[in-house]
This record gives C-alpha cells, sequence and structure tokens, in this order.
C-alpha cells in the first residue's frame, strides 16, 4: 500500500496481515482524491476517518496538508498501526481515537469539513450512517460526508445526497447538507 501524492507521496506501508480490515484500494482511492482536489483546499479542512482500518485514507490527507485529522476505529491492532505510522512519518495532525465508531458518533459534538467512513461491507448497521451523520449536524457548512460501499448500498431517500462514484466494486457516496441533489463538475 501506498501514499499516492503530497508530501508524503509514494511512501509504502505495510499494515499486519492479521489487521480486520478491507483497505481502499489505490484505484478508488485515486478517484477520490480527483473529486477532493477539485472541490477542497485541504490545508484548510479539518476531516474525520470513520473505521480507519490502516490509516490510509488519514495519511493522504496529512499527505496533502490536512492540519485537523481524527482517525476512529475499536481494533486494538489497527490503532497501534496508525499509531505507529504517525511516529514514524512525523505526522502530527492525525488525533487517534480507539472507539466504536457508533459509539463515538453519539458523544462527538466537534464539526467537520469532511468526514470519510469506510466501514465493512457486511456491517449491519452500514445504512444507518449517512442519516446518524447528517442527523448529528457534525460537518461544517458546505462540509461532505463521504460513505465507502459496494453496489449492494443504495441511498436514494436522501436529498443531501449529491453523488455516487463507482471505482470497479468500490462505490463513494457524496452527502452534503448545503447541496443536496446538485450534481458534481
Amino acid at each position: 500500500m501506498r501514499v499516492i501524492s503530497g508530501s508524503l507521496g509514494g511512501r509504502r506501508f505495510n499494515p499486519p496481515n492479521n489487521l480486520p480490515t478491507r483497505p481502499t484500494t489505490d484505484f478508488a482511492k485515486t478517484g477520490l482524491f480527483n473529486i477532493l482536489n477539485n472541490h477542497f483546499d485541504f490545508s484548510e479542512l479539518s476531516f474525520l476517518d470513520l473505521f480507519s482500518g490502516t490509516g490510509s485514507i488519514s495519511y493522504e490527507f496529512a499527505s496533502r496538508g490536512t492540519s485537523r485529522i481524527v482517525s476512529v476505529d475499536q481494533d486494538r491492532g489497527a490503532v497501534e498501526f496508525i499509531r505507529k505510522m504517525k511516529e514514524e512519518w512525523k505526522i502530527e495532525a492525525i488525533d487517534i481515537v480507539k472507539n466504536d465508531v457508533f459509539k463515538f458518533l453519539a458523544y462527538n459534538k466537534e464539526q467537520f469539513d469532511v468526514i470519510f467512513a469506510g466501514p465493512p461491507y457486511p456491517l449491519p448497521q452500514i445504512d444507518e450512517l449517512p442519516g446518524l451523520v447528517l442527523d448529528k449536524k457534525i460537518l461544517k457548512k458546505n462540509g461532505w460526508f463521504i460513505l465507502e460501499t459496494n453496489q449492494h448500498h443504495k441511498y436514494p431517500q436522501f436529498t443531501e445526497l449529491m453523488q455516487v462514484r463507482n471505482y470497479g466494486q468500490t462505490h463513494f457516496h457524496i452527502f452534503s447538507p448545503e447541496h443536496g441533489l446538485k450534481e458534481l463538475d
């Protein structure tokens, strides 16, 4: 696995094989960050990474200059790996929270510009995530919530859904309370 672009671009990281994660592919990650690059100045963002796993998405935001990153995962091995990479690469911007994502969302009051959730695809509560994030009002004005799923998840009931981007088996559902139903360029 590698960081695609930015100050850490090209750096490789090798998470332990026993982590219960499904990392976002480089192909999907490249597509997602091409979209984000056209809409955000990373140096001005705050970012919440739910189901952080290996930390891959958090590293991409850090590499592009995001100064406030919160990475949440309940798996001890994942949290230890992110902490190891944070120290090894001297990434000051990442705060790591070892907690169940749903418990974190219940008590979190901080708002973020971008929230990314890459949950396990078979997670029974996966379809609850858009409502939880949007109802909690933890997105800043013009913020985006990006939910990574496979092709079996659809969210037409949300007017905040701006678009779905497909990269092979990976689907990114992009929600924004301020831009409901607006197409991305």
